[in-house]
């Protein structure tokens, strides 16, 4: 009988330990989720008697409460809006600056890309009575734009730092044949370099409406009339409102988190893609 072969230079179970930390990190953000969950299916009771335990019997009325509520669907609308005024004005201002940073040669070129480096490092909290201070001059107040101004403002670094890479490896030839067929200089931008540079507008376009949906602190700055809440804001008030009602809280949590979750679900390939191709760059 023939000898096998090893074609491989790997070791069996040479990559058990990374499965195994995989595997122990999705534990620590799964378990939490799962509990969550499954306590939006139990009373308050059986929290009480058994607190890790599985429902028995199954309660659904936690859930209905909360989707019945009107005040719970004008939060997610909010919350909906702000995110995708949001998300416009990044993409739109930070692509519009990753251009001449990543096609254009002048001097002050690398110090005003490290300007936009620094902004990563800058804590939304820090700016948060100076924030509150101008937003009530400009009387943006009880506004969606205002919430969604300084969303933008502080998700424009990394929105530059991810599209400047993909805007610079397009190839010189492309710009130069653009060029030659009448193209001009934002022709290029809109027709030839935003079209390439697709997977990095997606993963942008998805980072910004994720971080958008959870932010709390800024809402909580500028919003203070409930009908204005977004769903953040909302899940706070109502485990302040029924924090004797610790199942309805769990539900209520449950349905804030869901629309966020399914969106970075499906999304999650194009985010990766995108990212990568910003580490190559």
């Amino acid at each position: 009988m023939a000898r096998r072969r090893r074609t491989g230079g790997v070791a069996p179970f040479s990559d058990a330990p990374v499965y195994l930390v995989g595997i122990a990190l999705a534990a620590v953000v799964i378990v939490p989720i799962a509990y969550v969950a499954l306590g939006g299916f139990r009373t308050n009771g059986q929290l009480a008697n058994d607190p890790v335990g599985l429902p028995h019997p199954w309660i659904g009325h936690n859930y209905t409460n909360v989707l019945t509520s009107a005040g719970f669907w004008r939060q997610v609308g909010n919350s909906a809006v702000i995110a995708a005024i949001a998300t416009i004005i990044v993409v739109t201002v930070s692509s519009l600056a990753a251009y001449p940073l990543s096609r254009f040669r002048f001097r002050g070129r690398e110090a005003i890309y490290t300007f936009f480096t620094f902004g990563l490092l800058f804590p939304i909290a820090v700016a948060a009575l100076p924030l509150y201070l101008l937003l009530r001059q400009l009387h943006l107040d009880e506004s969606w734009l205002g919430v969604a101004l300084p969303e933008a403002a502080f998700g424009i670094p990394i929105t530059i730092i991810i599209l400047r890479p993909f805007m610079r490896n397009v190839p010189g030839d492309l710009e130069d044949a653009a060029a030659i067929d009448g193209c001009t200089t934002f022709g290029f931008f809109w027709r030839v370099l935003l079209p390439l540079s697709r997977p990095a507008l997606m993963t942008v376009i998805i980072l910004s409406v994720i971080t958008s949906w959870n932010n709390f602190i800024v809402p909580l700055l500028v919003l203070t009339d409930p009908n204005h809440w977004t769903l953040p804001l909302g899940a706070a008030n109502y485990s302040t409102e029924h924090s004797a009602d610790t199942a309805g809280v769990l539900a209520f949590t449950t349905l804030s988190i869901i629309p966020a979750l399914v969106f970075f679900l499906f999304a999650e390939r194009r985010i990766v893609g995108g990212l990568s191709g910003a580490v190559k760059g």
